[in-house]
């Protein structure tokens, strides 16, 4: 099968969260199924050129119809890691992809409706025809709309389109300039509510409900966020159109990478382990307490990896650090802000805890010490407000760290709770689970973990073994989407 992804992130050239690891890691695991995969991507300034190797000049005059006028681009070539990637660089003077980030222009809407226009330009150009065009989030959400609405009449009648959402919460909210610049000049007859029109915002128009509409099948990244996302506000809006088109849509669990998240193959870490050698974590542990000077103990070390903000449930991870304190554990985080507030919060916590060796807090990323922290951690937190798939407690059970996780999206896809999971036999349950978003429902589930690992060792360490035989690769949602692929090319 022909497959070609479109997307704005494909790690580790272009990340800026979650969307460029799955776009790299399904890209990957369908190259290992046999498929032929390519990637479009824009060609940012910021990118790491680093992880491209081969780049050069592909395709030097694409000339983009845009707003009724045709814009220069090139388009260049290269490998990330073995996918081979097209890179979209146009040259005029918006400068679209030339600004130093990926996302956060004011200008975003037109950025990425240019660059849609511009990739299914390029594949009509060069008479590419893949069997499916996989899209993903609302910057490409566009795309299926011009193939139906336009380039099918132009020889691209046979292409299928799977489109992906990854986050709800950013829709692509634009009005005419962008329905003009990539030709769909009926006004009248896109702003429609069976079509692209906002549901709330009647003058606008939707990039991701475009996606929803002309797609060919819809997902979201996990069983569960799929069922949120129809039955409750975690659409942000898009709830009617789901149910509208419910019989086209589904939830596909994400993979992580194997490979880069192995303790056994862990390039970062001094003492590889897997379930036979798993002592070998304690090892770890001594490590990274030694590193960031903490107290070298037995303690449970309780951690954070991730961003720290609204998504991530900011309010419990905070509560989350003192109360393993007071609990007696150490507390490692790792993690930077998205927002002023939060950073100045996190600094005056990391300030006044400066001399307590029994926590650290990581203000920023760093790629190396999160392998150290997931190699050495006891127990993982991760009190989301909602998180559509969740990549860190599947790495958490990778390194046999127990997650301590909220009940909402690919959380409860993932983690089965120790003591009340009805659903999974006991020897299939593997971290702790709470349902409410406050102090109380946080301390029930990370107060049994913590219990769990000072009154009862040897069951806590079956509980590590146990999150580490899951199987949370690529190989099973690489099947499920080859499942959708052939389901839309034949239907």
């Amino acid at each position: 099968m022909y497959i070609v992804q479109i997307a704005s992130e494909c790690a580790p050239a272009i990340k800026a969260g979650g969307l460029g690891d799955v776009v790299y890691g399904l890209s990957r695991e369908l190259q290992l199924r046999g498929h032929c995969v390519e990637l479009i991507l824009p060609m940012y300034d910021c990118m790491r050129y680093d992880h491209i190797w081969g780049l050069h000049e592909a395709y030097r005059d694409l000339f983009v119809p845009w707003d009724g006028q045709a814009v220069h681009c090139a388009v260049f070539c290269g490998w990330v890691h073995g996918s081979l990637c097209f890179f979209i660089r146009p040259h005029s003077a918006e400068n679209y992809f030339d600004r130093g980030h990926y996302y956060g222009a004011r200008d975003d809407d037109m950025r990425f409706a240019f660059f849609s226009k511009a990739a299914i330009e390029f594949l009509h150009i060069t008479n590419k025809r893949p069997d499916v065009i996989h899209c993903h989030d609302w910057q490409t959400g566009l795309i299926p709309v011009m193939l139906f609405e336009i380039y099918k009449y132009h020889g691209m009648g046979t292409q299928r389109v799977c489109y992906t959402i990854h986050n709800f919460k950013h829709q692509g909210i634009s009005g005419i300039n962008a329905l003009r610049g990539t030709g769909l000049n009926n006004e009248a007859y896109y702003y429609q509510q069976d079509r692209l029109q906002d549901n709330f915002n009647h003058g606008a128009i939707n990039f991701m409900k475009g996606g929803i509409v002309y797609s060919n099948f819809v997902n979201t990244v996990s069983p569960h966020h799929a069922w949120e996302a129809r039955f409750t506000d975690i659409s942000y809006g898009l709830s009617s159109t789901l149910e509208i088109h419910q019989n086209k849509f589904g939830g596909v669990l994400n993979g992580i990478d194997y490979e880069v998240w192995n303790p056994m193959l862990d390039k970062f870490i001094a003492h590889p382990y897997d379930i036979d050698t798993f002592d070998e974590k304690a090892k770890n542990k001594k490590d990274l307490q030694e590193r960031l000077g903490l107290e070298v103990s037995n303690k449970p070390l309780v951690c954070f990896i991730g961003r720290l903000d609204e998504q991530k449930g900011v309010p419990l991870v905070h509560h989350s650090m003192y109360y393993s304190l007071g609990k007696g554990c150490q507390f490692v985080l790792l993690g930077s802000a998205t927002e002023q507030r939060l950073n100045l919060k996190f600094w005056h916590e990391k300030n006044y805890l400066t001399t307590n060796k029994n926590i650290h807090l990581e203000l920023g990323f760093n790629e190396e010490l999160s392998h150290l922290i997931y190699a050495a951690a006891d127990i993982i937190v991760v009190p989301s407000n909602y998180e559509p798939c969740g990549l860190t407690q599947m790495i958490g059970l990778r390194y046999g760290a127990v997650p301590v996780v909220r009940a909402v999206g690919g959380l409860v896809n993932t983690v089965f709770d120790w003591d009340y999971d009805p659903e999974h036999l006991p020897e299939e349950r593997n971290g702790f689970v709470f349902n409410d978003p406050n102090e109380m429902g946080l301390e029930s589930a990370l107060g049994r973990a913590i219990d769990l690992y000072e009154k009862s060792p040897k069951l806590f360490r079956q509980l590590a073994l146990q999150g580490m035989n899951y199987d949370y690769s690529w190989n099973h949602p690489g099947q499920q989407y080859v499942g959708i692929y052939d389901y839309i090319r034949y239907k």
